[in-house]
C-alpha cells in the first residue's frame, strides 16, 4: 500500500451511546461475572466433532468430484472454498485455545490436523492475531491493507474481487510463504517445512488413491481462489473502513447472520465479530447467545439498518447492525 493507509471511512459516530446494564452484561457489552464462567465453558466433544464433520465434508465432496465425473466439479471446486472457510474458522478458535480445553490437544489440532493441511502458520497466526485483538488497527495490525482505505470506488471494489477469483492474490501470498525457505529464523524455515510435509501427505495419498488431480484441482486450486474471494468478504464485512477505538462497535461491524451466509462465508458463528471483538475468550457456539445478550441491552441496536438495506442510522447513535452482508458490501464501495 503507497501512502498512509486512510482508517475510519465508515465511522458514522465519534462516540456511541452506551448499552443498559443486564443481569448478562454491562454497559460496554462485557459480560458481567456471574455470566462469565458458564459463557466461556470450552465444549471440547462437540468441538472435536465439528472438526471430524469438516473432515467427513471435503472427503465426500472429492468423493462426488470422482464418482460423477466433470459434471460435478464445479459446484465441488466452489464448495472446496467453503471447507477452507471451515477450516480457517476452526484454526482460528485453536489460535484462541478454545477449541478443546486441554492445551496440548488443542495445539496439535490447531496445527497438525487444521493449520498446515490449509498452508497455515497456527502459532504464527496466533501471535499477530492476539495483536490484532489488543488493539484493531494499532501498529502490529496484521490485515490492515484489507480493512483501511473504504469506502472505495466499485471500480476498485471489482479488481480486488477478480484478482482474488483469478488466484493472482493467492499466488502472491502463497510465493511470500515460500521465500520463508531461505529466512534466517530457524523457526520460520522448519514450520514451513512442517506446512510441505503436511501438502506432500495430501498429494501422495491422492496418487496412491489413483487421483492425483485431486490435489491440485480440488485443495490447492480452490485455496489460492474461492478461498481468497471468500476470505476478503469476511474480512472487510468484520473491519473494513472503520479505526481504532476502545468501543468495539467503532473498530468492528455487526452484521444480522443468515443462513446463506453462515453455511458458506462465515461458518462455526465466525460472523458473531462484534461479540468477539469485545470478549475473545467465548468459544464459538455460546456467541449467538452472547450477541443477543448485547442485543437485548441495545449496545447493538439492530434496528440500526433499514430491512431494505438502505443503511438507515439510527437516531439514537447506539451500536448499530447491518441487516445482511449485502448491504455492508454495498456500503464498502460507491
Amino acid at each position: 500500500m503507497v501512502g498512509s493507509p486512510h482508517l475510519g471511512g465508515m465511522v458514522r459516530h465519534a462516540t456511541l451511546s452506551l448499552g443498559n446494564t443486564t443481569e448478562d452484561v454491562m454497559p460496554d457489552g462485557r459480560l458481567v461475572s456471574s455470566r462469565r464462567e458458564a459463557l466461556r465453558q470450552i465444549p471440547s466433544m462437540r468441538n472435536g466433532l465439528s472438526v471430524v464433520s469438516v473432515f467427513v465434508q471435503t472427503a465426500l465432496l472429492i468423493f462426488l468430484a470422482v464418482h460423477f465425473g466433470p459434471i460435478a466439479w464445479l459446484p465441488v471446486f466452489i464448495l472446496m472454498g467453503r471447507a477452507h472457510a471451515q477450516v480457517a474458522s476452526l484454526m482460528h478458535e485453536a489460535a484462541h485455545r478454545l477449541l478443546f480445553r486441554n492445551r496440548t490437544l488443542n495445539d496439535f489440532v490447531g496445527r497438525w490436523l487444521i493449520g498446515y493441511p490449509a498452508f497455515t502458520n497456527t502459532d504464527a497466526y496466533r501471535r499477530v492475531h492476539m495483536a490484532h485483538h489488543r488493539e484493531e488497527f494499532g501498529p502490529n495490525e496484521p490485515d490492515i491493507a484489507l480493512y483501511a482505505n473504504y469506502p472505495i470506488s466499485t471500480a476498485s471494489w471489482r479488481r480486488k474481487l477478480v484478482r482474488d477469483a483469478e488466484g493472482q492474490t493467492g499466488l502472491r501470498l502463497l510465493r511470500d510463504q515460500l521465500h520463508g525457505a531461505r529466512s534466517e529464523v530457524a523457526l520460520v524455515r522448519q514450520t514451513l517445512f512442517k506446512i510441505l510435509a503436511v501438502q506432500a501427505v495430501l498429494i501422495v495419498g491422492a496418487i496412491v488413491a489413483g487421483y492425483w488431480w485431486a490435489y491440485p484441482l480440488f485443495w490447492l486450486l480452490p485455496y489460492l481462489t474461492v478461498w481468497r474471494v471468500i476470505n476478503r468478504l469476511r474480512s472487510v464485512a468484520e473491519h473494513g473502513g472503520l479505526m481504532a477505538s476502545d468501543d468495539r462497535r467503532i473498530a468492528t461491524h455487526s452484521v444480522e447472520q443468515h443462513w446463506a451466509a453462515r453455511f458458506f462465508l462465515v461458518p462455526f458463528n465466525i460472523g458473531f465479530h462484534l461479540a468477539h471483538h469485545v470478549d475473545a475468550g467465548v468459544p464459538f457456539r455460546n456467541l449467538p447467545k452472547y450477541h443477543r445478550m448485547l442485543v437485548d441491552s441495545s449496545y447493538v441496536n439492530v434496528n440500526g439498518s433499514s430491512n431494505d438495506g438502505s443503511d438507515k442510522v439510527a437516531s439514537d447513535g447506539r451500536g448499530y447492525q447491518y441487516p445482511n452482508y449485502r448491504s455492508l458490501w454495498s456500503a464498502l464501495h460507491t
